[in-house]
């Protein structure tokens, strides 16, 4: 099966080097952005990862109005170009609306269409239409194998700069389950897979606020199987006080954690290039 090549910055993505999506879930104060931004880098130049900086101007689809959804696109985004300026990180954030891909894509390098919007053919079209490399959340109600018409949604608008990134699937009331088998049938795509894996432990029906809301001590075991399984990315969100973050407090990673629960996961990555093509196709 080949593999194609989507390029975001300097990253290669579906290359043999795995690299990672992270950031704050969404656009906080400039100076949260900032610091998580200047220990990204140095994360990155320690461990040799490439990294795209990822936060959301809006989180539109909050449980209640009473939460946080972001400062909007023209404060958000004008953060993140302050982020990609003074640090030189590839950019990646959400849109909900058609509208909203022209000016998101002036400053922005990835698109990013989230799960419960991926079969949204308006919203689909008008990203890809920009030019932009487009991230489509793998939507939990979704069979992996027919996130094939999405993709093709996107090429049929002349556009074949994609990225799937699976984030798991609803599994009887507020559950999510991580099935390895839709790393395969994503991959058949022949497009760049990542795993978020944040999103993945977040438990429905409880406000991210509370501590019950996610199960990080899934985290690890999780994103191994994952790399494991032959990813090319990872994705996962940070904070420097998750518990005091403004969305999805219960799931996002210390990030002063981060760099040692990256270590194993570029040497599994490393196992796995090596024997990836070993084996003839089972089929």
């Amino acid at each position: 099966m080949s593999q194609k090549i989507v390029r975001v910055g300097d990253i290669d993505c579906g290359s043999d080097d795995l690299f990672l999506i992270s950031g704050p879930c969404v656009i906080e104060d400039e100076k949260i952005m900032m610091t998580v931004a200047e220990q990204l880098r140095e994360i990155a130049e320690r461990l040799g990862i490439k990294v795209i900086y990822k936060s959301s101007f809006q989180k539109d689809n909050r449980s209640s109005l009473d939460y946080y959804s972001g400062p909007g696109l023209e404060k958000g985004i004008a953060i993140l170009a302050k982020v990609k300026e003074q640090f030189g990180f590839p950019l990646l954030t959400d849109i909900h609306y058609p509208d909203q891909a022209a000016p998101v894509a002036e400053v922005v390098d990835v698109l990013q269409i989230p799960a419960y919007l991926c079969m949204q053919s308006q919203l689909i079209v008008a990203a890809a239409q920009t030019g932009r490399v487009i991230n489509v959340k793998h939507g939990q109600f979704l069979a992996p194998e027919n996130m094939k018409h999405p993709v093709k949604k996107i090429e049929d608008s002349g556009n074949e700069q994609i990225i799937l990134t699976e984030r798991g699937y609803t599994f009887g009331y507020n559950d999510l389950v991580v099935d390895p088998r839709s790393f395969y049938h994503m991959a058949r795509t022949e497009y760049p897979v990542v795993f978020d894996v944040t999103h993945a432990i977040r438990k429905y029906g409880i406000p991210s606020k509370d501590a019950k809301g996610g199960a990080r001590e899934y985290l690890p075991v999780l994103a191994r199987a994952g790399v494991a399984a032959g990813v090319d990315g990872l994705f996962i969100e940070a904070h420097t006080c998750p518990s005091e973050a403004l969305c999805d407090a219960a799931s996002q990673l210390d990030i002063r954690y981060l760099e040692e629960f990256m270590k194993p996961l570029l040497e599994l990555h490393a196992i796995e290039v090596k024997y990836r093509n070993t084996l003839p196709e089972l089929a």
